[in-house]
């Protein structure tokens, strides 16, 4: 398993390549500085276990790399670092496939989490058997986080609300998300819905 790493900016890939080793001591990297000829290096580099996309690299727009991986790569984690702090870009790289959106001018120890969350999942014994109700495979603060989305806060909103930054927000919904096979809020409360996880 290989975590390949694709932005234009050497500084950044060596921040990346750094963080991604302190998680994951030994872990192999490989760094691309576009998207073209992607396909050539996971042939010979390895299964992708994680990519973290540069949003603005040469030859993409918008959300058009994300869009361009996931066609390859439907299974893959996909963290978008991006330098625009742009709510609308965040969403469409979300919409596309996204499964973190980080600005590149997080904190380093924001960064480390949110990727430790994407190469260290959870397991909970309910996924492994298959034998719990829904709502015994979430975690405590996971069902916080489904009544906050069905009061409709926003991740500021929760994020003050919890005492935590808005990256921490972000990497916890895509615990949940991810928990529950899930890609949006939309998608998660009509998984709360149907699984009474509202209404205890």
């Amino acid at each position: 398993m290989t975590v390949y790493i694709i932005d234009e900016h050497p500084l950044v890939r060596q921040a990346l390549v750094m963080l991604v080793q302190h998680i994951r001591p030994g872990v192999r990297v490989a760094e691309l500085t576009q998207l073209i000829g992607l396909e050539q290096l996971v042939a010979a580099r390895g299964v992708p276990e994680l990519f973290c996309l540069d949003q603005n690299l040469p030859g993409t727009q918008g959300a058009s790399g994300v869009r361009h991986i996931k066609a390859l790569y439907p299974g893959v984690p996909l963290a978008v670092i991006s330098a625009a702090d742009d709510e609308e870009l965040e969403a469409q790289c979300m919409e596309a496939g996204a499964d973190i959106y980080l600005e590149k001018n997080t904190s380093a120890a924001e960064v480390d989490a949110a990727l430790r969350a994407v190469l260290t999942p959870e397991t909970v014994p309910g996924e492994l058997t298959g034998g719990l109700k829904p709502e015994a495979r979430l975690s405590k603060r996971q069902q916080q986080l489904i009544a906050m989305l069905d009061e409709g806060l926003s991740n500021r909103d929760i994020a003050e609300r919890l005492g935590i930054t808005e990256h921490t927000v972000k990497v916890h919904l895509w615990r949940l998300f991810r928990r529950i096979g899930v890609k949006s809020r939309t998608q998660a409360l009509h998984y709360a819905r149907l699984n009474g996880l509202l209404y205890h």
